[in-house]
C-alpha cells in the first residue's frame, strides 16, 4: 500500500520514515513538509545512502494522487486542516497531533477551537489493545500522546479495582525529545543536563486526554492528578501510578489476564527501566502493592510506543494486516 508522510521534519516524522523504509507493506511514496524543495538525505542527514525521496511542500490534492493512506505529523490545530482535506479525498488517515483525541468540547476547552467538527466524530482512538476491533474499520485515526499511551496502559486495568472515591496520582517523566525540535529556554543544554524538574502540574493538556479515555472505556470517572517531569536524556518515559484500591486483590494476576494476547505489553517482575524499551513499540509494566495501596510502573520509547511506532501500528490494522509487521522490537542497549 502507498503512504505519505505530512510533517517529515521533525522527531515522529524522522522516525516513521525509519520505520516505513523497510516495512513489508507499506510504500513510501510522498514524503512533504511546510516548504519542500529538498532531498530527505539535506533534510535528515542520518538518512543519507537510504533513501533518495524529494520533500515536498505538503498538498492535499498531491498525496491523493500517490497515496492510499497518510500518516500526519504535525502540530495541532495545523493537523485538522490537512486530515480534513485528505478524508474528503478518500485517503485514510493517522494523526499523531491532538486533533482528533477528544471530545470536541473537551479539545476546545483546553486547545483551540476545532476547524473539523465533521470528522471528529468518527475518529477512533489508536490505543490498539483497547481499540483494536474499532480500529479495523477506520478511516481516521487519532494516534494517543505519549504521556496518556504509558499512563493509561498501567492504569486501565485497575481502574474497576480502584476505591471510588480515592484519587489517582500519575508521576511521568519523559526524554527531552518528546518536546520536539523546537528551540526553548527549557531544553537548552544549560538548563537540561544534570537536572531534573516538574512541568505544568496539574495542568498539562494529557490530563483531560487520560480522564476522558478512562471514562470511556471503563465507565468510570476519577480524579486524575498527573505532573510530568522532565529528564536529561534524549528519548524514554517512565510512569507510576499511585492509587488505593477497594480491597486486597492479587495485582500481578490482574496484569498478567489484561495484557496476555498484547503483543507489545510485556509484564515485568521487578520495576521498569528506559533501556529496556527505548527503540521499540513495547510498553513494560510492573506492579505492587502495599495492602491497599497500588503502584503500578510504566516504561515506553516517547517517540515509538508514545508516537511513530504505534502510529503504525494503528494502520497495520486499519489496513488488514498483522499488528507487528515492521515493528522496531529490539531495544537500543547498551
Amino acid at each position: 500500500m502507498n503512504v505519505a508522510i505530512i510533517g517529515a521534519s521533525g522527531y515522529t516524522g524522522l522516525e516513521l520514515i525509519k520505520i516505513l523504509i523497510n516495512h513489508p507493506k507499506f510504500n513510501i511514496t510522498y514524503i512533504a513538509n511546510s516548504t519542500g524543495n529538498e532531498n530527505v538525505q539535506d533534510l535528515h542527514p542520518c538518512l543519507a545512502g537510504v533513501i533518495d525521496v524529494e520533500v515536498s511542500k505538503a498538498d492535499a490534492s498531491e498525496v491523493a494522487k500517490v497515496a492510499d493512506l497518510a500518516f500526519l505529523a504535525l502540530p495541532h490545530k495545523t493537523s485538522m486542516f490537512f486530515a480534513k482535506e485528505l478524508l474528503d479525498l478518500g485517503v485514510k488517515v493517522v494523526d499523531l497531533s491532538a486533533d482528533y483525541r477528544l471530545e470536541l468540547e473537551t479539545y476546545e476547552k483546553h486547545y483551540c477551537p476545532h476547524e473539523d467538527k465533521e470528522h471528529i466524530k468518527d475518529s477512533v482512538y489508536g490505543l490498539p489493545e483497547y481499540y483494536k476491533n474499532d480500529l479495523k474499520d477506520a478511516k481516521l485515526v487519532a494516534n494517543p500522546g505519549c504521556y496518556p499511551t504509558a499512563s493509561l496502559l498501567a492504569l486501565l486495568p485497575f481502574v474497576d479495582y480502584i476505591q471510588e472515591d480515592s484519587q489517582i496520582f500519575i508521576d511521568a517523566k519523559s526524554g527531552v525529545s518528546g518536546a520536539g525540535k523546537k528551540l526553548s529556554e527549557v531544553a537548552h543544554f544549560v538548563n537540561l543536563n544534570e537536572n531534573h524538574h516538574a512541568y505544568n502540574p496539574f495542568k498539562h493538556r494529557h490530563m483531560p486526554e487520560i480522564e476522558e479515555k478512562v471514562k470511556k472505556v471503563k465507565n468510570k470517572e476519577f480524579q486524575i492528578n498527573f505532573v510530568p517531569h522532565l529528564l536529561p536524556i534524549t528519548r524514554g518515559m517512565l510512569v507510576s501510578v499511585f492509587a488505593t484500591l477497594k480491597e486486597e486483590i492479587d495485582v500481578e494476576k490482574v496484569l498478567e489476564d489484561a495484557y496476555k494476547d498484547s503483543e507489545f505489553v510485556r509484564v515485568r517482575k521487578t520495576p521498569v527501566d528506559l533501556k529496556s524499551t527505548a527503540g521499540t513499540n513495547f510498553c513494560d509494566i510492573f506492579v505492587s502493592r502495599n495492602g491497599k495501596a497500588l503502584f503500578i510502573n510504566s516504561s515506553i520509547d516517547n517517540l515509538l510506543r508514545g508516537a511513530s511506532s504505534q502510529a503504525v501500528v494503528n494502520a497495520n490494522i486499519m489496513c488488514g494486516y498483522e499488528e507487528g509487521e515492521g515493528i522496531p522490537k529490539i531495544a537500543y542497549v547498551p
